[in-house]
C-alpha cells in the first residue's frame, strides 16, 4: 500500500482490514488456538467458489480440533458492521427486521510489468440481509440487492 499511499494514510487503511490467516502454515497451531479461545471473534471460511458454509461458534471451534484438512479453509476476523433497522416483505407481508448491509466495490486493474493501463472502478453491489442471519447469499434467499442512500 506504501506504493500507492503516504506511510500515514497506508496505516489508516490497513486499521480498516479485518485480520485473514491461513491455517496451515507454520503459525497454525497458535491461529487455532487464538479462535478456539475467542470463538465469537472468528469465522471459519471454506475458500471455494461461491461463499456460503461458514462455520461460526461451537461448530467452529468443533472443526477446528479435527486439525484434518484444515488448509482448505482461512479463518477470518469477524466484521461486527452496524445494525439498521430495514423492512423485509417476504411471502407479501412487510416486517421491520434488524439488518446490515455489505458493500463491495468491484475495479479492474490492467497491468504490463509495472505500467498501470487501467484502474478503475467497475461497479457496486450492496447486499443487505437480516442480523440474525450467518449466510449472505442473494441467489440463495439469505439477503437482497439493496441501493445506497447517498445523503
Amino acid at each position: 500500500m506504501e506504493r500507492f499511499l503516504e506511510p500515514a494514510q497506508a496505516a489508516l487503511v490497513r486499521s480498516s482490514f479485518a485480520g485473514l490467516w491461513a491455517l496451515d502454515g507454520e503459525d497454525a497451531e497458535q491461529v487455532v488456538a487464538m479462535a478456539c479461545a475467542n470463538p465469537d471473534a472468528f469465522v471459519l471460511k471454506p475458500q471455494r467458489e461461491g461463499g456460503g458454509n461458514n462455520l461460526y461458534g461451537t461448530e467452529m471451534v468443533a472443526r477446528l480440533q479435527e486439525r484434518q484438512g484444515l488448509g482448505a479453509f482461512i479463518l477470518m476476523q469477524r466484521i461486527r458492521p452496524p445494525l439498521n433497522r430495514a423492512l423485509f416483505m417476504r411471502c407479501g407481508a412487510v416486517s421491520p427486521v434488524d439488518a446490515l448491509s455489505e458493500l463491495g466495490i468491484y475495479s479492474v486493474y490492467l497491468g504490463r510489468g509495472g505500467q498501470a493501463l487501467r484502474n478503475a472502478e467497475a461497479g457496486h453491489l450492496l447486499r443487505t440481509k437480516t442480523a440474525s442471519s450467518n449466510e449472505g447469499g442473494v441467489a440463495a434467499g439469505f439477503a437482497v440487492l439493496d441501493s445506497p442512500l447517498l445523503v
